[in-house]
């Protein structure tokens, strides 16, 4: 068999008719063309983050949201400049698919609904920033660390290693306290109680040195301790110290309470507790 009839036979099996859209023929030639039209893209998509990667690194750009939310637009934008080439590579005008799916897409877009809210929450977090990835936010009470996030959902890791699927639109519509959003500084506050008959002046002082012990420097705020409120059993006290690792906090405030524990035993001070006492009034006659 010689290369010209090989050729031939090549050319026959490219030429063959695999479907039609829109009145356009798609051959097994056009579809292969239009597949490495999109393989290549993904190619040409890495190689462009690689050089926006490094590019970050020699400006000393570390901020991971920041790098994770440019390489993703990036290879959003060329993926689409890429499936766009290859729609029109098969032959199909855009325009025409457009319209003659413009019924079809109305009726999925109300099936869609709440994927296309995603999907544009996701765009907006992702040009706002307001949340990125290591972030620790708190949503609903429960404290998160973003660990990716995507155009359709945001992936959180909990204090306990649990992971935690939240739609972006959820982000965007309801209300998120984002704890590292411009300063990683969060005030840790511990309340405590302590008897009417202890001298709230040692009080104080314990409890400020224990401030400052558990205090961080890296902090541009004060630790404080202040009188909190006169309870029913006790004489209530706030002690507040600053912390720039956010994620820490439960273990910070069970050190701080058991160095409490520790320093009230030392100064003779007596953590309060919930007491009621009965006085029985002689006068009073019982009736029988």
């Amino acid at each position: 068999m010689s290369w010209a009839t090989i050729l031939r036979d090549v050319r026959d099996i490219l030429k063959i008719e695999l479907f039609e859209i829109a009145g356009t023929s798609i051959t097994l030639a056009t579809a292969l063309t239009a597949v490495a039209i999109v393989v290549f893209t993904n190619f040409f998509s890495r190689l462009i983050r690689k050089g926006v990667e490094r590019a970050f690194m020699r400006r000393g750009v570390e901020d991971p949201g920041t790098r994770a939310v440019v390489l993703k637009l990036i290879h959003y934008a060329v993926m689409l400049i890429g499936i766009t080439s290859a729609i029109q590579t098969l032959g199909i005008d855009l325009g025409a698919l457009f319209a003659a799916g413009a019924v079809f897409a109305v009726g999925v877009g109300f099936a869609m609904q709440t994927v296309m809210q995603n999907f544009v929450s996701g765009l907006i977090l992702m040009v706002e920033r307001a949340i990125t990835p290591g972030d620790v936010i708190d949503v609903d009470g429960t404290m998160l660390r973003v660990k990716r996030m995507g155009i359709r959902s945001t992936v959180a890791v909990t204090l306990d290693g649990e992971d935690i699927l939240l739609p972006n639109s959820n982000l965007v519509q309801n209300r998120v306290k984002n704890l590292t959003l411009d300063t990683p500084d969060v005030r840790v506050t511990v309340s405590v109680g302590v008897a009417y008959e202890s001298d709230l002046t040692v009080v104080q002082a314990t409890l400020e040195e224990v401030a400052r012990r558990h205090h961080d420097a890296r902090s541009r705020n004060a630790p404080f301790v202040f009188l909190s409120d006169f309870g029913d059993s006790a004489v209530v006290f706030d002690l507040t110290v600053w912390t720039t690792d956010v994620w820490s906090t439960p273990r910070l405030r069970s050190a701080i309470r058991h160095e409490l524990w520790a320093a009230f035993k030392e100064e003779g001070i007596v953590i309060a507790f919930p007491q009621l006492d009965v006085h029985f009034d002689k006068g009073v006659r019982l009736a029988s």
